[in-house]
């Protein structure tokens, strides 16, 4: 009898445009994924690593049974046995030391699984107040945040670029052709970028090296680290030059006589030479952002892990507000679900978010706390320093933090004092290796899912809810599940998990199943297109998009405008621009200095074929010999005598890596652009992978408190300040 293949329609959860995807189903086993030609935005598109997630999936290397470390190594153990000793370890440790000695660490792949980020959620904040939250926001995303909260009272009112509308977009810090767009959720976002280009507009990428996207575009180089002088250098230009509505500004934010005053020192010939543009270019561009009747700058993840990201993140927004680019269509617009009672939705959790951001404080370093959670890169000194709150219990899930955070070796050794750690991953990774226990988790294809984050970065609303496709490989078990046994086994100790075990309880008898889907059907049922609990026929419901929209549906053409006193999350309604914090960053940059002995700036560099540190074990995208490469500019490299293929050795201040450098043009001089995500030790499961090898550029990076933004609590990671030599 032929095998029976189904053909599923789903999305990719790997980055953040969701592509979608149909996946090929055959005696349960995934045998291959596709792009999916009736999705309404990707149209058949999926990029290589989209098209690979069959063999994670399916990887061999693949963790399916729980873990348990002995003597000589892990060996396989029940779940109940796994549960049984974590649980009663953790009640011992919280009845010692309270919830101030457990510390929970996400990685960047919880953010793409409503329940993951819940289930996260509910069991440090079940625990009690005092318990340690990281992500991986801290290497990301937290300077963007915590801009917006500064800005507009809450810190998920972030703005994106209007890309069916805009007519020049000014991008910093980002490559999408690679990375496929973040905070901004856009499949197809090179032919969105070019149809700007094909009706008569511009598209200007300002970075320090020549990317794939600044190939395929208009490219300004900057020195690594300097955005916030040139953007400050943008708006003395847009005050000094008559060019502001100052009126139109002041209807809608208070503190632009503030903000004219600030940036007022800032000629674009007195920071020409910090940025390497010369005045000329910034006086054009400004002009250009003020005339142009549809315009945004956008900025991402190299303007957000330098020295002053919030800063810099604030700035972007300041100068959109001031050229009249912010909520207008085609300039910087803030998308949204359109819940019924958004506008008080985010007063009230401004009103919360505020309160944690001055009140809860790291206390290694007293940064406030991002969007409730802690800076990552002080981690390890939370594990290692005496006294309240030391963490003695650590979880990680879908997170690698030993090559993510900066230091990992300081990480590293930390988990050795560790009383008990617990990993929550599909490998065994350089980080979980470490760990007492390894919880096997599913992958996104063995879940059912709604991109309930990206929500709100969506260039053109749409909504997509997919069912699993699979079953779970092995004994796998989702996030959600396990932390839900956790707090069943913790009732007795930890009274908020007992409540909660009581409610759900209590529903299930009225046949309500108290459940992550349970809020995020309630969340699209009361969305812009929702059917409001079935008084709008035909309206959307978690079911609906599921089983009878399973490609997705666009529910609106654009992203609303003229919605910003909905987006800010002050009573005032108005944008507040004024901001003592933002001030002292400003008076930061004229006394930053350069060290000496380390002439050139290290940049991060994504590449097509990684993601971070977990796709390193793909056959297909680890096909040709795949090793990671350095970029160095050919006038520095032979300066040093150095040629293609050379091993090199990059120090900074705070470590030293060696790695193979490949010479460009691509890059300003002074500039050494490093791959992140390598440096597999060979400690771990994924053979592929440790083969590969690598360097761990987050060696060259600084976990000392003094190096952590004092805004956000982010990791500085771009335009550390090196020297190359040849060993």
């Amino acid at each position: 009898m032929a095998p029976v293949i189904e053909n599923k329609p789903t999305f990719c959860r790997i980055c953040e445009p969701l592509c979608g995807m149909v996946a090929s189903v055959e005696d349960g086993r995934l045998v291959a994924l596709r792009p999916d030609k009736e999705h309404p935005l990707s149209s058949g598109f999926a990029c290589q690593k989209g098209i690979a997630f069959a063999e994670v999936v399916n990887d061999p290397d693949r963790v399916r049974r729980p873990l348990r470390r002995g003597p000589t190594g892990f060996e396989e153990v029940t779940w109940d046995e796994a549960m049984d000793d974590i649980g009663g370890r953790l009640s011992a440790i919280l009845r010692r030391h309270g919830s101030g000695a457990v510390g929970w660490y996400m990685g960047n792949p919880g953010a793409f699984s409503y329940a993951h980020t819940f289930a996260a959620l509910l069991f440090t904040k079940g625990l009690g107040r005092h318990s340690h939250y990281f992500t991986a926001s801290s290497q990301d995303t937290n300077s963007r945040l915590i801009a917006s909260q500064l800005l507009y009272g809450v810190p998920t009112s972030v703005p994106i670029p209007d890309l069916t509308r805009t007519d020049l977009l000014v991008m910093m810090g980002t490559n999408p052709v690679v990375s496929h767009g973040s905070f901004l959720t856009a499949p197809r976002i090179k032919d969105r970028m070019h149809d700007i280009v094909k009706r008569g507009g511009r598209v200007v990428i300002i970075d320090p090296r020549r990317s794939e996207t600044a190939t395929a575009f208009e490219w300004l180089g900057i020195v690594p680290d300097t955005d916030s002088l040139l953007l400050l250098s943008l708006l003395h230009v847009m005050f000094a030059d008559g060019m502001v509505d100052v009126a139109a500004v002041k209807r809608q934010a208070d503190g632009v006589d503030w903000l004219r005053s600030l940036c007022r020192p800032f000629t674009p010939e007195s920071t020409a030479a910090s940025t390497g543009i010369d005045a000329d270019s910034v006086r054009a561009l400004a002009r250009d952002l003020v005339t142009t009747p549809r315009a945004a700058v956008y900025g991402r993840l190299g303007t957000c892990v330098g020295t002053h990201g919030t800063l810099t993140t604030y700035l972007i927004d300041a100068v959109n507000l001031v050229a009249g680019n912010l909520d207008v269509p085609g300039g910087s617009v803030f998308s949204s679900m359109h819940t019924l009672g958004a506008r008080w939705q985010n007063v009230a959790m401004g009103a919360v978010m505020r309160r944690s951001y001055r009140r809860k404080r790291s206390r290694i370093s007293g940064t406030p706390s991002a969007i409730g959670s802690e800076p990552a890169a002080l981690m390890a000194k939370e594990i290692t320093t005496p006294g309240e709150r030391k963490i003695r219990a650590m979880f990680v899930s879908a997170g690698n933090p030993v090559l993510s955070v900066p230091n990992g070796e300081e990480l590293e050794a930390a988990f050795g004092e560790l009383e008990l750690s617990v990993a929550l991953d599909f490998y065994v990774t350089e980080t979980s290796t470490q760990c007492d226990y390894i919880l096997p988790v599913t992958t996104m294809y063995e879940r059912d899912d709604f991109p309930y984050t990206f929500q709100s970065f969506q260039a053109t609303p749409f909504r997509q809810a997919t069912k699993a496709v699979l079953t779970p490989v092995g004994e796998a078990r989702e996030e959600w599940a396990i932390v839900e046994d956790l707090a069943r086994r913790l009732a007795r100790r930890v009274p908020a998990f007992a409540a909660y075990a009581g409610v759900r309880q209590v529903l299930r008898m009225f046949g309500v199943d108290a459940s992550p889907r349970l809020m995020m059907d309630a969340l699209v049922r009361m969305s812009e297109g929702g059917d409001r609990f079935g008084l709008r026929r035909g309206g959307l419901n978690l079911r609906r998009l599921a089983e009878e929209l399973p490609h997705g549906v666009v529910v609106a053409p654009h992203v609303r405008t003229g919605v910003l006193r909905q987006a800010v999350g002050y009573l005032s309604r108005r944008v507040r621009l004024a901001h003592p914090g933002i001030a002292d960053e400003v008076d930061k940059l004229s006394r930053r200095t350069v060290p000496d002995g380390y002439p050139l700036r290290m940049v991060g560099l994504r590449e097509p074929r990684s993601e971070n540190s977990w796709m390193h074990n793909s056959p297909l995208l680890m096909r040709g010999d795949r090793r990671q490469h350095a970029l160095m500019h050919v006038d520095d490299a032979a300066e040093r005598d150095i040629v293609d293929g050379d091993e090199v050795r990059i120090t900074s201040p705070f470590g030293t890596i060696t790695v193979p450098v490949l010479t460009t043009k691509d890059l300003l001089p002074g500039v050494v652009a490093v791959p992140h995500g390598w440096g597999h030790k060979g400690t771990g499961s994924w053979r592929l992978a440790n083969r590969a090898g690598g360097a761990n550029v987050n060696q060259l990076t600084s976990s000392d408190p003094a190096d952590v933004e004092a805004l956000s609590g982010m990791a500085w990671l771009t335009g550390v300040p090196i020297r190359v030599e040849r060993p």
